[in-house]
């Protein structure tokens, strides 16, 4: 059985263009089984707001301040760190990840949250819907945007990868419905443990050594390591 709650706020960002669409059903529902644990979810829908693409002035990865461009992202990446979870939701669009998603990842990603990855030691969870093709790559590659914003994915199982073949919107995949039902769960728990900790000890489970994988960590005796040192390393 589930450790019960004691609260916390989950955000879904779905990343589909259709309104009561597959991705829709399922942050539906998984806003039932968060709402049941007495836990709150609160949904960013991307359509609703105004996301600009990457602009061409290809200062990105050089430049030390937030983007310039004028547009709701900086609204939703605080939603973002105020919350104690995200789940990414979003649909496969020829083959890969919806637009939508694709452009707001890369948007927040390289324009806000690289500075100082205000989303660390977060709990994440990804809901990917589709006909039938490409979900697990889909999957994949928001892993990846996960892992590099230093989330914690806790593992529940299978991954939710929820099919529907009928051409009508709703949950109809049972395995997947099982996955989205654990990893729920596994989310909620894991956001229990956090805060239990941090009334316990003052401070948070995982300690922030540095602000971004850009900043050069201190090594031994503060050099870089040697072609030696990397050798040594077993």
């Amino acid at each position: 059985m589930p450790l019960p709650s004691d609260g916390g706020t989950i955000l879904a960002i779905n990343g589909s263009e259709r309104v009561g669409g597959n991705t829709d059903h399922a942050i539906a529902y998984a806003g039932r089984l968060i709402a049941e644990r007495g836990a709150t979810l609160r949904t960013i829908a991307l359509r609703e707001h105004r996301i600009s693409p990457c602009s061409p002035c290809g200062d990105c990865n050089s430049r030390t301040a937030p983007c310039l461009v004028d547009d709701d992202v900086p609204a939703l990446v605080e939603q973002m760190a105020s919350a104690d979870g995200l789940i990414y939701a979003a649909p496969v669009h020829g083959f890969g990840l919806a637009h939508l998603m694709q452009v707001f990842i890369e948007r927040a990603g390289v324009g806000y949250l690289r500075f100082t990855r205000p989303l660390a030691d977060k709990v994440g969870g990804i809901i990917v819907t589709g006909r039938r093709y490409s979900d697990s790559s889909v999957h994949n590659q928001i892993v990846n945007n996960l892992l590099l914003n230093r989330m914690i994915l806790v593992g529940s199982g299978f991954p939710v990868l929820l099919r529907n073949t009928t051409g009508t919107p709703g949950l109809t995949d049972t395995e997947g419905i099982d996955a989205l039902e654990r990893m729920v769960h596994r989310m909620l728990d894991m956001v229990q443990l956090l805060k239990r900790h941090q009334r316990v000890d003052g401070e948070p489970v995982l300690p922030r050594r540095d602000r971004n994988e850009r900043v050069p960590r201190p090594r031994r005796g503060g050099s870089a390591p040697t072609r030696g040192d990397i050798e040594n390393v077993h």
